[in-house]
């Protein structure tokens, strides 16, 4: 048996000109997302309606719940545009709300097919007088009802009860692709989110400095790649293995200087990984103020070393914020796993704060690790993870 889903569109709507090409992004993302169950996607004026399997209906909801381009989404019923057949669908909604508790409902009508004999007020009345005729044990609270059935007139009516929330935002790949650099911390998977939501896709880089990082730490960065590529599609993880590279740093840079000319090496390789991959821009989970790389002088010294964009969808919110989205998204729990990555390591007690711009610039060049970089870069071991189904 089929089911329909009724998806509801956002920013899409404002693009005017080259709406049909976003609206062709998102419905392919989700045929892709969808790719295992046979899919029919219809749209027009605002919305899209999904209609597969019922087998499937799990795989749907995890993949519409977390589709960027999506504002909203409901499990719903369509007819043809008689009153009887929506009266009919209303009720047996009214009854499934009942069936979950529900003792007070409201019905909201949006009419965009204006031909439809009914005003939104008139059919709204009249499809509440059918539920209180059926069903007395219901009562009408127009503020705060226990549910709410949304009827819609358009090429067909449809009726749905409560709808769930998207995540926003713009198709992924509408905005050109960069690369994430994803740690094992909370704040990295959160800005890659917040860059899928606006377009950006996505490959990830995770710096590796075995034996003092453990195969954990590894681990727990391929499932964080895993939960953001619940939210892409997929995303392609490629580990740089930064031994020599951390090393040399921490034997020939003063001790205050190691995270920052570590940082600064970390852009100079993305930089290398993102231009022979064709990336157009590098993502950090970077907060200002947050930690002593993390200040203005700090971030523009270490981006300095690449001529792309460093884009930082983090850089004026607080933790408590980032923690909250983190939960949202399902990464914090792994996030904090007792696994530490390479940023922790040989890390200052008292770092430099802020960096003079062309000082930190001659003594990192002094260091001389363009060749170790590049060696890095060259040995990057690369796979393609698929989000988990719930």
């Amino acid at each position: 048996m089929d089911v329909l889903y009724l998806i509801k569109l956002g920013e899409i709507q404002l693009k005017e000109g080259n709406r049909k090409e976003f609206t062709k992004l998102l419905k392919l993302n989700l045929k892709r997302k969808l790719s295992g169950c046979k899919t029919e996607i219809t749209g027009r004026e605002g919305r899209f309606y999904l209609r597969l399997d019922s087998t499937h209906a799990k795989e749907a909801e995890f993949a519409l719940a977390r589709t960027p381009g999506i504002n909203g989404w409901a499990r719903a019923e369509s007819c043809d545009k008689k009153l009887p057949l929506i009266e009919e669908l209303v009720l047996n909604e009214a009854m499934s709300a009942v069936g979950k508790g529900a003792s007070s409902f409201k019905v909201e009508v949006r009419r965009s097919d204006k031909s439809f004999p009914m005003d939104s007020y008139g059919l709204a009345s009249q499809l509440g007088a059918v539920v209180l005729e059926k069903l007395p044990g219901l009562t009408v609270n127009v503020k705060k009802p226990d549910a709410s059935i949304h009827v819609e007139i358009r090429d067909k009516a449809y009726v749905y009860g409560q709808a769930e929330k998207g995540v926003r935002g713009l198709p992924v790949a509408s905005g050109g692709k960069g690369l994430l650099l994803l740690s094992g911390g909370i704040d990295s998977p959160v800005a890659g989110y917040r860059m899928l939501c606006r377009g950006l896709d996505l490959e990830a880089m995770y710096f590796h400095s075995h034996p003092y990082t453990s195969k954990e730490a590894l681990e727990k960065v391929k499932s964080l790649a895993g939960i953001l590529a619940g939210y892409s599609g997929e995303m392609t993880l490629h580990t740089c293995h930064f031994t020599e590279v951390q090393l040399k740093i921490n034997k020939d840079a003063t001790p205050d200087r190691t995270t920052l000319y570590l940082r600064a090496a970390m852009i100079r390789a993305a930089e290398l990984l993102a231009k022979s991959r064709g990336l157009k821009a590098i993502v950090s989970g970077e907060s200002l103020g947050q930690v002593a790389s993390q200040t203005v002088e700090n971030m523009r010294f270490t981006a300095s070393y690449s001529d792309l964009p460093v884009l930082r969808p983090l850089v004026g919110t607080d933790k408590e914020d980032i923690v909250k989205c983190s939960r949202e998204i399902g990464s914090f729990e792994t996030s904090i796993l007792p696994y530490e990555d390479c940023c922790v390591l040989f890390a200052p007690k008292h770092p430099v704060l802020r960096a003079v711009y062309e000082t930190e610039r001659a003594g990192f060049d002094r260091l001389e690790l363009d060749c170790l970089i590049k060696e890095a870069v060259k040995g990057i071991e690369t796979e393609t993870l698929h989000g988990v189904r719930e």
